[in-house]
C-alpha cells in the first residue's frame, strides 16, 4: 500500500522537507532504491551515494537537512527506517493454522489460543504453550516448559525441560537452549560429570538468532533478561546473566557465571571469560578479549581488553615493535662500539 511521505513523516515523528505529497511505494537500501522508494543514511560511509541515489526520498539526521530530495529529516534514521519498514512491508495480519496431525504433544501440555503448530514439532510433558504462540517444523520442546504468548520458534529449535520463556520471543533456527553446562571435575585421570540441574530463563521481547547455544544453569538458572538481543552463533555458558536491553553480536562466546549489565553492546567475535563482570552501558569492540571485570560507559578493544584509547596506543606501539627492535639492536651496537673505544669493561652477567 503507497504512503505519503507526510503520512510516513508523521507515523515516525520526523520533519518533512520537500514535498510532502510525495508517494511511496517501497523500501529500500540506498544504493538499490529507485524511483517510488525511501531509502535512508545512519552509517556515514554511505554519504557519498546520497547524490547518487535513485530513491523519491531519504530519511536523514539534522545534518543533511539541505539536500535537494524530498526528505524525512529525524534524530535516528536507522529506528525512522525500521519503523517504515514495519509499517508497509510487516503488517501480514497473523492466521492461526492450528495443530498438525503429525505433531507430537503430550496430553498433559497445555496449548494456548490461536496457538500455530507446524508438522512434527515435539512438546512434553506439563509443558504450556502460550497464545498465539508459532512453532514451525520439526522443533523440540521438553517436559515441563513454559512458553508465553506471541512467541515464535523458528524450524529445527531445542528446548530443554525446564525451559521458562516469556512473551513475544523470537528464537531461529537450530538454536538449542538448556542443554548441559560444560562442567567436569577431575579425579587425577579422568573426569566426572558434574550434573547440571538448573534452567533456562528468557524474559520478554529476546530475539535469539540462528545456531545460537544457551547453557542451563549448574545450580540456579542462566539468565537473559527483557529486550536482549543475540546475533546468530551467540553461545552463553552455564548462570550467564544477560540484563535488559543488551546486544551480542554474531559469534560472541560468554564463559560461566558472567554477568553482564543493561545495554552492554559485545561486537563479533568477543569472549568474555568466566566469572566476570561487565558494567552498565559498556561497548566491547570486535575480537577483544575480556579477561576481568570491566566498568560500564566505556568503549574497550584488542584483547585483554582495554579502554579505547589506552588500547588505540597499546596497538600503535605493537604495530611498530619490529622497527623498533631494528632500533634497539642498533643503539645497543653503537652503545658497544662508544663501550670499546672508551675501554670500559662489559659487566658480568653474574
Amino acid at each position: 500500500m503507497a504512503r505519503t511521505l507526510a503520512e510516513l513523516a508523521k507515523h515516525v515523528g520526523g520533519t518533512v522537507v520537500g514535498d510532502g505529497a510525495t508517494e511511496i511505494r517501497g523500501v529500500m537500501t540506498i544504493a538499490e532504491a529507485g524511483p517510488g522508494d525511501i531509502t535512508f543514511l545512519s552509517n556515514p560511509k554511505y554519504e557519498k551515494m546520497l547524490a547518487e541515489t535513485k530513491a523519491s526520498a531519504i530519511i536523514v539526521s539534522p545534518k543533511f537537512k539541505d539536500l535537494n530530495k524530498p526528505l524525512i529529516v529525524c534524530n535516528n534514521p536507522y529506528l525512522a527506517f525500521a519503523q517504515i519498514v514495519k509499517l508497509m512491508l510487516d503488517n501480514v495480519p497473523y492466521a492461526a493454522k492450528g495443530i498438525h496431525p503429525t505433531a507430537v504433544i503430550s496430553p498433559s501440555a497445555k496449548i494456548g489460543r490461536d496457538a500455530t503448530i507446524h508438522p512434527y514439532v515435539v512438546i512434553g510433558e506439563n509443558t504450556r504453550i502460550g497464545d498465539r504462540t508459532v512453532i514451525y517444523p520439526f522443533s523440540f520442546i521438553g517436559d515441563n516448559c513454559s512458553l508465553g504468548d506471541d512467541v515464535v520458534i523458528h524450524a529445527n529449535v531445542s528446548i530443554y525441560h525446564g525451559t521458562q520463556i516469556g512473551n513475544r520471543v523470537a528464537i531461529h533456527s537450530n538454536t538449542s537452549i538448556g542443554g548441559d553446562g560444560f562442567g567436569w571435575a577431575p579425579d587425577g585421570e579422568k573426569y566426572y560429570k558434574i550434573p547440571q540441574v538448573g534452567i533456562t530463563v528468557i524474559e520478554d521481547d529476546v530475539s535469539l538468532g540462528c545456531g545460537c547455544v544457551i547453557n542451563r544453569g549448574a545450580l540456579g538458572k542462566t539468565l537473559i533478561r527483557r529486550g536482549a538481543k543475540l546475533d546468530a552463533l551467540v553461545m552463553l555458558g552455564h548462570n550467564v546473566e544477560i540484563d535488559e536491553n543488551s546486544v551480542l553480536v554474531a559469534q560472541v562466546g560468554v564463559s560461566g557465571s558472567t554477568k553482564i549489565g543493561k545495554h552492554v553492546t559485545l561486537a563479533g567475535q568477543v569472549g568474555v571469560a568466566g566469572h566476570v563482570k561487565i558494567g552498565d552501558n559498556a561497548i566491547v569492540e570486535a575480537q577483544a578479549g575480556v579477561t576481568k571485570d570491566l566498568p560500564g560507559n566505556e568503549v574497550y578493544i584488542w584483547s585483554p581488553a582495554l579502554p579505547r584509547d589506552l588500547g588505540q596506543r597499546c596497538i600503535a606501539l605493537a604495530i611498530r615493535l619490529p622497527e623498533t627492535r631494528e632500533t634497539i639492536k642498533d643503539l645497543l651496537a653503537r652503545v658497544a662500539a662508544l663501550e670499546k673505544q672508551l675501554g670500559v669493561e662489559k659487566k658480568s652477567d653474574q
